[in-house]
């Protein structure tokens, strides 16, 4: 994606703050060290989402080849930041706007 397509397909979904990754020092879910900031435009969200994701495929293909612990830290920590700015995004979509799920019917 470029700049263009980013502002030009905006679908007004946005981040609504719920994504979250990273344990805390009590290991428990409801402790992260990192979340997700409502507000983000949708497009740029998953754009840096994919981004992120090709970093892990090409640290986990180093991986196998070099045994780092470090790289596959450096994947897992990238990931879950993927994964949540995702889940962030599609909890947006299905609540909405109104604070409820939405209904599939």
């Amino acid at each position: 994606m470029n700049e263009d397509s980013i502002k030009g397909s905006s679908t007004g979904l946005k981040t609504i703050g719920v994504g979250v990754f990273g344990e805390g020092a009590s290991g428990t879910a409801a402790d992260r060290l990192f979340r997700v900031e409502p507000g983000h435009n949708a497009d740029f969200v998953l754009e840096q989402a994919a981004l992120l994701m090709n970093c892990v495929s090409k640290l986990t293909q180093h991986v196998l080849f070099e045994q780092d612990e470090a790289m596959i830290c450096a994947a897992h920590y990238l990931s879950g930041m993927a994964k949540a700015m995702v889940e962030d995004l599609a909890h947006g979509m299905m609540v909405g706007s109104s604070g409820h799920i939405k209904s599939t019917s």
